[in-house]
């Protein structure tokens, strides 16, 4: 059902957007690179709108939108249920899942941080 209402929603996106981009190509323009403003897309001088600003709405980009919140739909994690198996990188650079790093039944303790 979740994925249902997510392919409903994205989809009605994708077709308001595209229709405003046919409509009113300048006012989409100036709100696309202002997305891209918050994204920080807009400071590489190697892209620039007409790399990128066409493929929104387009039907890559659904298909690009609908499984990336498909995959988060399996990533979210409730009290008293199992916890999500998401992907993780090693520092060698392997891609691998949390609970491969699971041992016997001891706990597995994850512990978030960062350098600044």
């Amino acid at each position: 059902l979740q994925k249902i209402l997510i392919l409903l929603q994205v989809t009605l996106s994708v077709v308001v957007g595209k229709t405003l981009m046919i409509l009113f190509p300048n006012a989409m323009k100036r709100y696309i690179l202002k997305m891209g403003e918050k994204s920080r897309m807009n400071q590489n001088p190697k892209f620039s709108y007409e790399n990128w600003g066409p493929t929104f709405f387009s039907f890559r980009y659904l298909q690009f939108v609908l499984k990336v919140k498909w995959k988060r739909l399996e990533d979210e994690a409730y009290e008293g249920h199992p916890a999500p198996n998401t992907p993780v990188v090693t520092l060698g650079g392997e891609v691998c899942h949390v609970l491969d790093f699971m041992k016997d039944n001891r706990p597995l303790i994850l512990n978030f941080g960062s350098c600044t």
